[in-house]
Formats: structure tokens, C-alpha cells, sequence
């Protein structure tokens, strides 16, 4: 260390030489290099074109995921996805995981500038002991004060924290991804629980009326039995069907019970009638002639948890760059300027703020761990395998966004082929059914050719309503397996204003709840820093 006394230095000499050592401290950390591999995109496995591209309903010539449950033209569907969007907590939870990494990241930029800042003052009372000798000719009590600004600042030569800054990045990106893919969660959900709604609804009043056709049907044979033309086989016949049609009835009321209860919740309302946020048109939404697909390398793009599986293994591979830092020489600087004065000199404690009470000690440190290069080299090997099996995840993250969506393509154009021939089955039902009643009637044919015809059309029915709903469903699935609907979100809104207020209120956030400061961070080793943004960003207290 360098100690200098006052006396004889040119007044602001040292403040001068401070300011200058922390500049060049600064330009030696952005000129110095980072060990540790640079993160690129890794190689995907990425399909060329869709398996069902070559089908009139399947369009890979554009995109229409920014809106997509707007299709349907279901303004209820919309009005659902509004209030999930604002009140869904899980949702809100993933917001609030951004700030949270946000903040982290907030705190490794901070890790750039002097790590150690210190400011001490002092006052303390001395009584020296009679007994020595030299205490006879000096004042044996006397009062010292001081006050000291200390700092200790670790040089970034090898980017150990310029790695850190970058991992902390990449978690936050990370987060923010996963807050979309978190949306698109959420929209895919409650489209489908809607769609699910509107099909129960549609399978009850199809058992219902089936119901009154049956009963309509047990009237006639019975009429007949006491008439003495029928036997009363045809009314117990009658009966059962009667009976298994209307317990149909319940276990589609279970179902749509259960189901508006998962709606509620994505909602973030307790379980409860949905009878008013569901008023309107309750006929299945009907999705349109043809999707909207784009081509299979988009994915890598517009996929929140594609996107979150990049970065986790971006920050991952800025976790080997710090493991490889620590095998190298750490280089600090170090000191400290401040006052000091006591009474057994001339001046006394009031010439605390003068130059002649002036100290100051500059210097560098110097430490290595050369004797632990066997656990500091395995660590290096641990994140370097972590970072390697992050890389497959991701490969296969993307496999498996593929795979669902050729699962939604295939489901929304083999339903719409289930669903014109179970329209020709229910015509041809419908038609049997009057055939069979009016020979019936006239005693030309017996019961069970009636009763056979009656559940013949309940299945064909019912069938057809869960095809139509299954169309829609497998339009949703698609437009969910490319991630769409994420986009909706507004710039930095993880959170609402309310709970935004309420935190701001609660913590000094600075400038962090801001969309625009909160999204766009600078600083050294950040990308954006190198392309468009400051050398240094401030720490942000």
C-alpha cells in the first residue's frame, strides 16, 4: 500500500488522483477480456415444412397469432380472455418474478463499481498509564477523532462480473419469458374451457331434447299397450331408454360444473355461476375454413418456452466464463482518505477539516488460488456439462413444440372431416327415426326398430357436437403450440398499476417499475450495451 502524509501534497491532489484512478480502473474493465465461450443460438433440429402444408385449410404463406381467439368472432371469448389477462394469479405471480430477477439483475450491475464503500468516523478517549517512563513529560490523557472514506474495488480483468451481469440478463430475459409463455398458457386455457362450456351446453340440450322425443315415444306405447295392440315389452323398453338418456343428463352437468370451476379460477374469482360473464350466444364458436401456421422455423421466435430454453442456456454459458475467472489471478485496489487529529497536538480536535489532518493509502492486492485448481477446474467442468445438457433441452424444447403443433393441425382438419360425416349420420338418423316412429304408428314395424332409431340419433348428436367442439379445440391447440397470444401484453406491465403502486409505496424501486427503464438495462457485456447503449450505466440505487 501507498500512505502519503499531508503535509507537502498540493491542495486536491489526492481527490484529483482518485478521480483518475477510478476512470482508468473503468477503462481497464471494459478493455480487459472475458474468459469463458461467447453464447450463440445452438443448431435446432427444425423441420422444413409442416406435415399437413400440402392441405387447402393449412396456410404456411402467413401468421395470425398476435389475436387469434378473434377468429372465433365470439364476443364473450374475448370479454374472457380481457379479465383473465387482468386478474389471472398465476399470471401475476410470473410478473412478479420479472421484477424480482429485474431487481437481481440490478444488483450484478452494481457488482461492476467499488464493491467495497465504507465511510467510519471516530471520537475516543486515551489515558496512558503513570507508570511509564516517558508518560512524565507528555500529557498522559488525550482525545483522538478521525473520519475515513474507504473503498475497495475488485478489477474485472478477466470478466468474471461482466459474466455475472450477462447471466443475470439472461435470467431476466428468461423470466420475461416465461411470463409470455405463462400468457399463452393462460389464453389457450380459457379458450378451451369456454369451448368446453359451450360443447356441455350443447351435449344437455341435445339430451334434453332426445328426452322429450323418448318420452313423446314412451306416451305412444304405452297408448298402445292399454289399447291392447302392444305388449308391455315396449313399455319398459321404453322406459330404460328413457332412463339412460336423461342420466346422461348429471354427469354433463358435473362435467360443466367442473369445468366453469377451472374457469373461474383462471379468471381469479372464486369458484361460481359464470351465467353473466357468460351471457350471449351459446352455440359453439366456429372456427374458420383454415389456419394461419406460418412455417415450422418461427417457432424459434415467437415460442415463449423455445425462447426461455435459449436463455437458460445463454446464462448457463456465462456461468462458465465466472468458474474460469476464478483460475486466474484476482486483481483489487484498494484505500482510503479521510482526517485525523488529537489533542496532543498543537492543533486540537477542531482542525478535523483541516489539510493538516489529511491522510490517504492507494495501493492493489493481489490473490490466487493456485492451490485449488483441482476443485476450481471441476467446477469449470460442472457448468460447462450443465450448459451442455441445457443445450439439449433446448433441442429438444423445440422438437417438442413441433410435435405439438402437427398434433393441432392434424386434430383441427381431422375433426372438420369426423364433422361432415357425422352431419350426413344425424340427417340419416333424423330421417330413420320418422321412418321408424310413423311404422310404428301404423304397425308395420315393432318398438325396437323405433328405440334403436332414437339412440342411434342421440349418439350421432352427440357425436357431432363434440366433433365441433373438438374443431374448435384443436384451432386453439394449434395456435397455442406456436405461441401465440403473448404479444398482447403491454410494454413492462408485468404487474398491475394497483400493485405497482402499492410496492413503489412499500420500497424505494427507483426506477425499476418503469416499463421503459425495467426492459432496457445497459451496461458492460450486455448486448444492448455494445449495439446501441451507454459503455457504463450507472448503478441504480
Amino acid at each position: 500500500m501507498i500512505k502519503a502524509p499531508a503535509h507537502g501534497m498540493p491542495d486536491g491532489m489526492p481527490l484529483r488522483y482518485m478521480r483518475f484512478c477510478l476512470v482508468a480502473m473503468m477503462l481497464i474493465i471494459c478493455g480487459c477480456t472475458m474468459v469463458g465461450p461467447d453464447f450463440s443460438r445452438p443448431r435446432a433440429p427444425v423441420a422444413r415444412q409442416w406435415r399437413e402444408t400440402n392441405d387447402p385449410v393449412v396456410d404456411s404463406s402467413r401468421r395470425e397469432d398476435f389475436q387469434w381467439w378473434t377468429v372465433f368472432h365470439d364476443p364473450v371469448l374475448v370479454r374472457l380472455i380481457e379479465v383473465a389477462y387482468r386478474q389471472n394469479l398465476t399470471l401475476r405471480v410470473a410478473g412478479l418474478r420479472v421484477l424480482r430477477a429485474r431487481a437481481q439483475l440490478a444488483v450484478a450491475i452494481g457488482g461492476l463499481y467499488p464493491q467495497q464503500q465504507q465511510i467510519s468516523t471516530a471520537l475516543s478517549y486515551t489515558r496512558l498509564p503513570l507508570e511509564l517512563p516517558y508518560v512524565y513529560e507528555t500529557v498522559p490523557n488525550y482525545w483522538t477523532t478521525s473520519f475515513m472514506l474507504q473503498e475497495g474495488w475488485e478489477i474485472d480483468f478477466w470478466g468474471q462480473l461482466r459474466r455475472a451481469v450477462q447471466y443475470a440478463d439472461d435470467v431476466f430475459l428468461g423470466s420475461v419469458a416465461n411470463y409470455d409463455a405463462a400468457l399463452v398458457t393462460l389464453i389457450g386455457d380459457v379458450a378451451s374451457d369456454y369451448v368446453q362450456i359451450r360443447t356441455l351446453q350443447k351435449r344437455i340440450d341435445i339430451a334434453r331434447a332426445n328426452v322429450e322425443k323418448q318420452r313423446q315415444s314412451l306416451q305412444i306405447a304405452e297408448a298402445k299397450f292399454h289399447g291392447g295392440t302392444a305388449t308391455e315389452l315396449d313399455v319398459d323398453q321404453a322406459k330404460n331408454v328413457l332412463g339412460a338418456t336423461e342420466a346422461t343428463i348429471p354427469a354433463l352437468r358435473m362435467r360443466l360444473a367442473e369445468t366453469e370451476n377451472a374457469l373461474a379460477v383462471l379468471l381469479g374469482i372464486p369458484p361460481q355461476p359464470l351465467d353473466k360473464l357468460l351471457a350471449g350466444s351459446s352455440d359453439i364458436p366456429t372456427a374458420p375454413a383454415s389456419v394461419a401456421v406460418g412455417i415450422p422455423a418461427d417457432l424459434l421466435e415467437r415460442r415463449p418456452d423455445v425462447r426461455k430454453a435459449e436463455l437458460d442456456a445463454a446464462a448457463q454459458c456465462a456461468q462458465i466464463g465466472v468458474a474460469k475467472a476464478y483460475l486466474y489471478p484476482i486483481l483489487s485496489i484498494g484505500g482510503s482518505i479521510g482526517t485525523l487529529t488529537t489533542t496532543l497536538g498543537a492543533s486540537g480536535l477542531d482542525a478535523l477539516f483541516t489539510g493538516g489532518s489529511l491522510l490517504y493509502s492507494v495501493g492493489p492486492t493481489i490473490q490466487w488460488n493456485f492451490l485449488n485448481f483441482g476443485r476450481l477446474d471441476n467446477n469449470v467442468r460442472v457448468q460447462d456439462a450443465r450448459f451442455e445438457e441445457l443445450l439439449v433441452v433446448y433441442q429438444n424444447t423445440v422438437l417438442a413444440a413441433q410435435q405439438e403443433v402437427e398434433n393441432g393441425i392434424a386434430t383441427f382438419t381431422q375433426s372438420r372431416e369426423q364433422a361432415k360425416f357425422l352431419r350426413d349420420s344425424v340427417d340419416a338418423a333424423q330421417r330413420a327415426l320418422e321412418i321408424a316412429m310413423l311404422q310404428y304408428t301404423e304397425g308395420t314395424a315393432d318398438f325396437t326398430t323405433v328405440l334403436t332409431a332414437e339412440q342411434n340419433l342421440l349418439v350421432a348428436q352427440d357425436n357431432l357436437a363434440t366433433a365441433t367442439g373438438t374443431i374448435a379445440l384443436g384451432l386453439i391447440q394449434t395456435y397455442r403450440a406456436l405461441g401465440g397470444g403473448w404479444q398482447i401484453r403491454q410494454s413492462g406491465d408485468f404487474v398491475p398499476e394497483p400493485t405497482r403502486a402499492e410496492m413503489a409505496r412499500r420500497t424505494n424501486w427507483g426506477d425499476l417499475l418503469t416499463p421503459v427503464d425495467m426492459l432496457r438495462p445497459e451496461a458492460p457485456g450486455l448486448p444492448s450495451s455494445q449495439d446501441t447503449g451507454p459503455l457504463v450505466r450507472p448503478p441504480e440505487w
